[in-house]
């Protein structure tokens, strides 16, 4: 026993991990005071002052550079303040709660779910809409059940699944500089005309740093029961979708409860035409907290094997 402790404390990386978790479920960082907030506003702000060129290709240089001038003045901030910590394993600590965020999305769903249950279709699109780019003033019970469960699903990928994935390859500045440029995209989505092209640089970046995390745990849902029916839909649908990385998920989780996703959304008065994914069966209250309780088991696991990879690794396996 005394040599598994001693083995736990010498994986200062793992120590942080369990320690940024508990932290976040014993002190939850409340949505509206989070960095993130502040760090959205000022990327309109930017886009207000440089997003304004008439042609395609200026555009995107736009919005190539004001990414740029975003992101890496971040990083290179963090970067520096790293090596005048007093412990290190405080500050990767820090940065992780903040990069990490399972409670406000536990949150979100337990009220969402409620005012679907008893038809409160203006609570539950004020409890949408701070969260999505599409408007929600016309969304039906149908549309807002879609909306909902999909909302949930991304918000679990990038915001635990990515967070996590990046701070095993990076540490505390990767996760929370994954983070913020997940934010970022949100910003500055080109699914609103006033952003696109400005915003596909961001997007494309944060589609490349999901692919390999949203993916693994797309086939971690699709594990067990409907295995096959899963990957199959999968292969058939994930192509109509342009995030390769939340393609994969958001249809393992419709083929595995058989849940309608995707289809048609309005952002900005227009409406943008979307692949439909997964099954037929339109989400409800009750779908959303089974989309619910299937995410966070495979959450559950996704920490189980990542502490053991990370202690495998340290100790040279």
């Amino acid at each position: 026993m005394e040599d598994l402790f001693n083995q736990l404390y010498s994986n200062g990386a793992l120590l942080v991990l369990w320690g940024a978790l508990l932290c976040h479920f014993l002190l939850p960082f409340p949505r509206e005071a989070h960095p993130a907030i502040l760090w959205q506003k000022f990327a309109k702000q930017l886009a207000d002052k440089v997003n304004t060129n008439a042609t395609y290709s200026q555009s995107l240089i736009s919005g190539t550079l004001a990414f740029l001038l975003m992101v890496l003045p971040l990083l290179a901030v963090l970067v520096a303040l790293k090596p005048l910590v007093w412990q290190p394993p405080l500050f990767e600590l820090a940065f992780l709660i903040l990069a990490i965020d399972w409670r406000n999305t536990d949150k979100f769903t337990s009220q969402f779910i409620a005012a679907l249950a008893r038809e409160d279709k203006q609570q539950a699109k004020l409890l949408l809409k701070p969260l999505v780019n599409r408007s929600t003033d016309p969304l039906s019970t149908l549309g807002l059940g879609k909306a909902g469960a999909e909302t949930l699903v991304m918000s679990y990928g990038r915001n635990v699944v990515g967070v996590l994935f990046w701070y095993a390859l990076g540490g505390g500045i990767a996760a929370f500089t994954y983070r913020m440029t997940v934010e970022l995209a949100r910003a500055w989505s080109p699914s609103r005309e006033r952003f696109s092209p400005f915003g596909l640089p961001v997007t494309r970046v944060v589609a490349a740093l999901d692919f390999i995390p949203l993916r693994i745990f797309a086939l971690m849902i699709a594990i067990g029961n409907k295995t096959n029916a899963a990957l199959l839909l999968i292969k058939q649908q994930a192509k109509s979708w342009p995030l390769p990385g939340p393609s994969w998920l958001l249809v393992a989780v419709g083929a595995k409860l058989e849940l309608s996703l995707g289809g048609p959304a309005i952002y900005e008065g227009k409406k943008a035409v979307r692949s439909k994914l997964g099954g037929r069966i339109a989400p409800s209250a009750l779908h959303i907290a089974q989309v619910q309780k299937l995410l966070a088991w495979r959450l559950f696991a996704w920490i189980f094997v990542q502490s053991a990879l990370m202690a495998a690794i340290h100790q040279g396996i």
